[in-house]
């Protein structure tokens, strides 16, 4: 028996993220030599493997503990 996929994308708003938090995702995910190679083979990774809707629980997932851990330090 099939399961159903479960819409994620329905609902209220929980998290706004502006043009500059965006802009800096993207830096660090495509244009920034240390970082831009580790974080595409993981999103690759995610794509391969993961359902759509299980990738937005990873994000939703990580959004969330990462506002809930408050800031730190660079690694």
């Amino acid at each position: 028996m099939a399961m159903k996929p479960i819409d994620l994308t329905g609902g209220k708003s929980v998290y706004c993220f502006n043009e500059s938090q965006i802009k800096s995702a993207y830096s660090l995910a495509y244009d920034q030599a240390d970082t831009s190679a580790k974080i595409q083979a993981e999103i690759q990774k995610l794509e391969e493997t993961f359902s759509r809707n299980e990738r937005a629980a990873v994000a939703f997932v990580v959004i969330d503990r990462l506002l809930k851990s408050g800031p730190e330090s660079e690694a």
